[in-house]
């Protein structure tokens, strides 16, 4: 009966500690996506402000974008 419940607990000891290592594993994956994305919002944030229009995407004259020769 001891030896059923130390081997029990045992198995219960290695399931937490792999339960730990998989939890630190996917925290690490998080920080490192959050990361990226605040990498990426940056870059659109400096994308919109050298658009010649200032990135506002508003409506625009089809005229002005007539070649010269017309």
């Amino acid at each position: 009966m001891q030896n059923d419940a130390d081997r029990r607990l045992t198995d219960l000891e290695i399931k937490a500690s792999y339960t730990e290592d998989l939890l630190d594993q996917l925290n690490m994956t998080i920080y490192r996506q959050q990361q990226q994305i605040d990498a990426l919002i940056l870059q659109v944030t400096q994308l919109r402000q050298q658009a010649p229009d200032g990135g506002s995407g508003g409506a625009r004259n089809l005229r002005d974008e007539l070649p010269p020769h017309y």
